[in-house]
C-alpha cells in the first residue's frame, strides 16, 4: 500500500449521504485530510427521513452548524396513534431538554443535508470526489485502496490510511468486507407520498392504525407533508404509484381533500421495511456506518439519528488514531458500542411496526381495547408521554470506566446539558464551552487540583478541557482563582448541581461525543485516567503512569 504520507487522504469517506457527511465535518474540525467519494453529483434531494431527535441537534451543535440545522426543523413534534374509530391510544409528547434541544423534531432532510455539505466549505483539508462510484476496496495493515468509475468508464484509485462506507443498505463497502447481514424485510410495503402544499394543516405527526388500510400523516417543515399508506395483498407497486391512484388513496382515507389535483406532489414510491444489522462494524482499517451497518423500521424515526449516532461516535476516535495518539485497535470500541445500540432500535421499531399492522377486524379490536384500558394506568402513560421505552445509549464496554459494575453509575451514558453562565457574561449550553474534545469536570474546585503532574500531562495530551462548576451565587472575581487552563462555568439552573449530588460523584471524565467515560473522586482520578487511557489504546508521547503502557 502507499505510504501515509503519501496517501490521497488520512481517510476516505465513501458516501455522501448524511452519515457520510456528518463524519467528514468532524474529521474536518479535528484536522484529518478526508476525501468523500460519491457515486452521484449531488446530495439527494428529497425527503427521506422525518424524525430528529435531541441526541442528533446535539451533534450538530457539536459540528458547529445547529444554528443552520434549526430553521428546517418543528421542535416538540408529538406523535400520535389513533385507531381506525379516531381514538388517540398512545400519544408520545416528550417535553424534556435533558441533553439541551427537544427530544422530537420534525426535520425536511435534504435541507439539512445541504447545511451538513456547505459545512465542509470550512476545510480545505476535506474534499468531495463527484460522481464516482467505488467499485472496489481492498485494504491490509498498512493501508486502504479504492478503485472507483465513472458512469462514462473512467476509472481512479484512491488510497487512504482508513476508509468508512457510508453508502447505504446495498453498501458495497459492507460486502467488501464479507460480513453478515443479519435480519428480514417485512413483507408489508408502503406507498410514501411526498407534498410540497400541506393539504391539512395540523402541527404533529399521527399513525392511523386502521384495519382496512393503515396510513401515517405527518407535518413537516416549510409546508411539506409526507403521508404512507400500506398496501393491500394483491396491488401491483407500479399501478398503485400512478398519480391517478395515489390520488384515490387520498380520497378514501382523508375525505377531507376533495381538490387532490391542487396538490403539489414531491414524490410517490413503494417502499418496504428493513431490519437489519451487519454482523461487524470494523474490520482492520475498515469501518461502515448507518445504512450500511443497520437498517431499521421507521415507527421510532431512529434509521437517520442512529446513523449520526455512528458519526458521532466513530468521527473522535478516527481523528486520534490518525494523529498518533492512539493506536488502531480503538475503533474496534466502535463495534463494541454501537452495535447493540443499534440493535435495541432496530428490535423497539419492529415492536411498534406490530402495533401499526393489524390487518384483521378482530386482532385489531382487541389492540384497541387494551391500549383503552392501559389509559386507566398513570405509570404506562408517562412511560409512553415521555418516551421512556426509548432505548437510551449506555455503554458497558469500550473507553468507560467500572465496567460490570452497579446500574446505577452514570458512566457510559449521555452527559446532561444544561445552560450555563461563563466569565464573559454568556449563558450558553454546556458543549458550546466544552468544545469537541475531552473534558474534565469537577464540581466546586478545578479537577487538576486533585491531580498528580502525570495525570495533567496525559489529558492534555488529548487537549482535554478542564472545567470547575459552581453555584450560579457563586459569580465574581473572589470565586474564580483557578488554574488558567481552567474553565470556570456557572449553574444558570441547578441541573449540574443535581446530577453531582444525584450521582455521588465530584469529578465527572466526558467523552467527546459526551458520553460519560468516567464518574470518580479526587483519589480515584489517577486510576480512572489509567484505565480510559489503557481502553483507548491510547500512545501518549509524555510520561506516563506506569499503569499506563507506553506504545498501547
Amino acid at each position: 500500500m502507499t505510504s501515509p504520507a503519501a496517501a490521497d487522504a488520512d481517510v476516505v469517506v465513501v458516501g455522501a449521504g448524511p452519515v457520510g457527511l456528518a463524519l467528514a465535518n468532524y474529521l474536518g474540525l479535528y484536522g484529518v485530510r478526508t476525501l468523500v467519494i460519491e457515486a452521484l453529483d449531488d446530495i439527494i434531494d428529497y425527503p427521506r427521513g422525518v424524525g430528529m431527535d435531541d441526541e442528533c441537534l446535539r451533534t450538530f451543535q457539536a459540528l458547529g452548524l445547529v444554528d443552520n440545522v434549526l430553521p428546517h426543523t418543528t421542535p416538540n413534534q408529538w406523535l400520535r396513534f389513533v385507531t381506525g374509530r379516531g381514538r388517540v391510544f398512545a400519544s408520545i409528547e416528550p417535553r424534556t431538554v435533558e441533553f439541551g434541544w427537544p427530544r422530537r423534531n420534525a426535520f425536511v432532510q435534504p435541507m439539512v443535508d445541504r447545511v451538513l455539505l456547505d459545512g465542509l466549505a470550512r476545510f480545505d483539508h476535506v474534499r468531495i470526489l463527484w460522481g464516482h462510484e467505488a467499485v472496489a476496496v481492498t485494504h491490509d495493515g498498512e493501508g486502504v485502496r479504492v478503485e472507483t468509475r465513472t458512469r462514462s468508464g473512467q476509472t481512479r484509485v484512491v488510497t487512504a490510511s482508513y476508509l468508512v462506507g457510508c453508502d447505504g443498505g446495498r453498501s458495497g463497502v459492507r460486502k467488501s468486507l464479507g460480513v453478515s447481514w443479519e435480519g428480514k424485510s417485512d413483507p408489508t410495503r408502503w406507498l410514501v407520498v411526498d407534498t410540497n402544499n400541506d393539504p391539512i394543516g395540523t402541527p404533529n405527526a399521527f399513525v392511523i392504525c386502521d384495519w382496512k388500510r393503515p396510513y401515517v400523516s405527518i407535518a413537516l417543515p416549510h409546508g411539506i407533508r409526507r403521508f404512507e399508506f400500506m398496501l393491500l395483498a394483491g396491488e401491483d407497486e407500479a399501478e398503485m404509484a400512478k398519480p391517478e391512484r395515489v390520488g384515490d388513496i387520498l380520497r378514501q382515507r382523508i375525505p377531507a381533500l376533495a381538490e387532490i389535483e391542487k396538490i403539489d406532489f414531491i414524490r410517490h414510491r413503494v417502499y418496504t421495511h428493513h431490519a437489519r444489522l451487519a454482523g461487524a462494524f470494523v474490520q482492520g482499517r475498515v469501518s461502515i456506518a448507518g445504512d450500511a451497518a443497520h437498517l431499521m423500521p421507521v415507527w421510532q424515526g431512529q434509521g437517520y439519528n442512529s446513523g449520526i449516532r455512528d458519526a458521532a461516535n466513530l468521527g473522535w476516535k478516527l481523528s486520534l488514531v490518525v494523529r498518533g495518539l492512539a493506536d488502531r485497535r480503538l475503533l474496534q470500541t466502535y463495534d463494541a458500542e454501537r452495535r447493540d445500540h443499534a440493535a435495541a432500535m432496530i428490535q423497539i421499531s419492529q415492536a411498534a411496526g406490530a402495533l401499526v399492522r393489524f390487518r384483521n377486524p378482530i386482532s385489531a379490536g382487541l389492540r384497541d381495547l387494551v391500549t383503552k384500558v392501559l389509559d386507566y394506568v398513570p405509570p404506562l402513560r408517562r412511560y409512553v408521554l415521555e418516551m421512556r421505552y426509548k432505548p437510551m445509549p449506555r455503554y458497558s464496554g469500550g473507553v468507560v470506566t467500572q465496567v460490570g459494575r452497579e446500574q446505577a453509575t452514570p458512566v457510559g451514558r449521555l452527559f446532561i446539558q444544561p445552560r450555563v453562565a461563563t466569565a464573559e457574561g454568556a449563558n450558553v449550553l454546556l458543549d458550546d464551552v466544552l468544545g469537541p474534545r475531552f473534558a474534565v469536570i469537577m464540581w466546586g474546585q478545578d479537577p487538576r487540583a486533585h491531580m498528580d503532574e502525570a495525570t495533567v500531562r496525559l489529558w492534555s495530551t488529548l487537549e482535554a478541557q478542564f472545567v470547575t462548576a459552581r453555584p450560579s451565587t457563586h459569580v465574581g472575581p473572589a470565586h474564580e482563582r483557578v488554574g488558567s487552563d481552567t474553565v470556570v462555568v456557572w449553574d444558570a439552573n441547578g441541573a449540574l448541581k443535581a446530577w453531582f449530588e444525584s450521582n455521588d460523584v465530584s469529578i465527572v471524565v466526558v467523552r467527546p461525543d459526551r458520553f460519560v467515560a468516567a464518574a470518580t473522586t479526587p483519589s480515584g482520578i489517577a486510576r480512572d485516567t489509567a484505565h480510559l487511557f489503557r481502553a483507548m489504546h491510547a500512545l501518549s508521547p509524555v510520561a506516563t503512569p506506569t499503569a499506563v503502557p507506553q506504545g498501547g
